[in-house]
């Protein structure tokens, strides 16, 4: 429930014991004021049927019509006022229908115009039945109207009430929007750029650790490449936790897997030639494998960043992507990324290329029980740089 309910709800249920006497006790109250009043306390059928109309006023809710029908009866013999008012106005009140509450107030005219008994009564043209008869249709009227206008702001307050309802489950739902989208956000930040970086560091690290010939230098690097993998694994859970918080989490972007190598060498600006038969098993005489999501998403990132380096510092090069799965020993199979580029093309050649000594680095590391091994390698004898 929302808030604006439970406030609406708290100030109903503080109002119901004055609610209560305004509407039951008081008319109740007033009707046998008024039965006494007019008829005395001598019994007889005035009095009877005067208090009669007094107590029909509590079921007056649930009976409207009953009650104007016993009120009236009190009114036209009893001589009283304030029950049959009462009666007609929560009639008008209650009841949409307009047939029957003008019968209740021409019924109230002629119950108060009309003497008892009505053989006394002899019907004249004069001033004074002119005004005894607009006053008895004052009376029917008012009693309509102001039943009619109850009904109304009864109308108007539920609408309000609807109303506020309503705009306090929106600005919840804005709230609650806004926390969603701030959450994508914040999970797309550290899935698309942070995660990347750390899957970098742990390639690098990976890669020293391979090649370095100093022990406390590989101790080292280990020890960063461990760090950056649980780092990783931590900043998973973290972007799963912003995504299940966040709802749908439609804003994120997918992962990254070996199949869509072939969309980042179209969109890379190169000349790429793409060798994955042997690891999306559509090779001849591959079949198909399937690797954890961290092993093809490192994969992923490794050629994406050695295809930006090749634009960088070789524009125009041919580079040559294979992909290929070879036997680690103890450690399983292990999946093999080669990235060669060839010499940048003569007219897109920078005027200050870079050069780097042509070198091979491989990084090595467990994924469950398939071992993984990355490798980016500059031909030997070329001069542009290879993506490392």
């Amino acid at each position: 429930m929302t808030d604006g309910a439970t406030v609406v709800d708290r100030a109903r249920r503080h109002a119901v014991p004055a609610r209560v006497l305004l509407t039951q006790v008081l008319p109740v109250a007033l009707g046998l004021l008024d039965a006494f009043l007019v008829n005395g306390t001598e019994p007889g059928l005035p009095l009877w049927l005067s208090l009669a109309s007094a107590l029909v006023l509590l079921v007056r809710r649930r009976c409207p019509e009953a009650a104007v029908v016993v009120s009236l009866l009190g009114m036209y013999i009893g001589y009283i006022w304030f029950a049959p008012m009462i009666a007609l106005c929560t009639l008008a009140a209650r009841r949409a229908g307009t047939a029957v509450v003008v019968a209740g107030a021409l019924a109230l005219a002629l119950a108060h115009y009309l003497p008892y008994p009505l053989g006394d009564w002899t019907p004249t043209a004069g001033r004074q039945s002119v005004l005894d008869v607009l006053d008895s249709c004052v009376l029917g009227a008012g009693a309509v109207v102001f039943g009619r206008w109850a009904r109304m702001r009864s109308q108007l307050r539920d609408r309000v009430r609807d109303l506020t309802e309503s705009r306090h489950r929106e600005a919840e739902l804005r709230a609650e929007r806004a926390v969603s989208t701030e959450r994508a956000r914040l999970a797309r930040e550290m899935h698309d750029v942070v995660a990347h970086q750390v899957s970098l560091i742990s390639l690098q690290a990976g890669a020293l650790q391979v090649t370095c010939r100093d022990d406390a230098s590989r101790e080292r690097a280990g020890t960063v490449r461990d760090l950056a993998v649980k780092t990783l694994e931590e900043l998973r859970h973290m972007v799963g936790a912003l995504r299940s918080g966040g709802g749908t989490g439609a804003g994120l972007a997918p992962q990254p897997r070996l199949a869509d190598l072939p969309r980042l060498a179209a969109q890379s600006g190169l000349r790429v030639a793409l060798d994955l038969g042997g690891v999306l098993g559509d090779g001849p005489g591959a079949h198909a494998r399937s690797w954890p999501e961290a092993v093809e998403r490192a994969a992923y990132r490794t050629v994406q960043e050695a295809l930006t380096n090749v634009r960088k510092h070789a524009p125009g090069a041919e580079v040559r992507v294979t992909a290929e799965v070879r036997d680690a020993g103890t450690a399983g199979e292990a999946l093999t990324v080669d990235v060669r580029n060839g010499p940048a093309a003569p007219a897109a050649a920078p005027r200050s290329p870079v050069t780097r000594s042509p070198r091979a680095a491989t990084a090595c590391w467990a994924c469950g029980n398939v071992h993984c091994c990355w490798a980016v390698r500059s031909p030997p004898t070329r001069r542009a740089t290879a993506a490392s």
